[in-house]
């Protein structure tokens, strides 16, 4: 039996697994058919699903809405107030539950307070979208974009570091040793 921490002003729906270690704050609502691994954090006022998949070592912050056709992988940052879509053109008197956009965030990908990210977007591996940006298209793997709407600013590693390349195209954070080559950034 998995070993997490749920406020008791917060309602899980049934067939939610959430893995050990997990801990959902005030006023949350994991909704059906949702999937949280483990070492994750939701601040408070957070909604989570139905039919989402939350990697391991994920840190949301108060105010997110994770919907419907948003998957997220291990190490993803989601800043406050975060706002996530999964229809490209809402009516309220349209049902369109059949036409959820997918939203992938993929593995140690950042997102700043107050950003807005349009569905069918994939967001890259360790990319991170500044405070207040609109992402409109898909972000690439280490790209730092900011603004609305959101556009490449320059590269940052797994540090979250930007990232400073040489004429060869190579930068170095820390441990790490990156290559910038047609216009993408590979860890060496």
């Amino acid at each position: 039996m998995s070993k997490y921490f749920c406020h008791e002003s917060s309602y899980l729906d049934e067939n939610v697994e959430i893995g050990n270690d997990t801990k959902i704050w005030h006023f949350c609502h994991v909704l059906k058919n949702t999937k949280i691994g483990t070492n994750c954090s939701f601040g408070q006022n957070c909604v989570i699903g139905p039919n989402v998949s939350i990697g391991c070592n994920v840190k949301v912050q108060n105010n997110v809405s994770l919907y419907d056709g948003v998957s997220c992988a291990n190490d993803v940052f989601i800043g406050p107030s975060v706002v996530f879509t999964n229809v490209i053109n809402p009516r309220s008197f349209v049902n369109r539950q059949q036409d959820f956009k997918q939203t992938r965030l993929k593995k140690g990908c950042s997102i700043g307070a107050n950003a807005t990210i349009v569905c069918g977007n994939t967001l890259g591996e360790y990319c991170m979208v500044g405070s207040g940006a609109v992402v409109t298209k898909n972000v690439k793997n280490f790209s730092l974009v900011v603004g609305v709407p959101a556009k490449h600013l320059g590269w940052v590693g797994i540090s979250g570091e930007r990232l400073d390349f040489d004429d060869n195209g190579i930068a170095v954070d820390g441990q790490e040793t990156y290559m910038l080559k047609d216009d993408s950034v590979h860890l060496l």
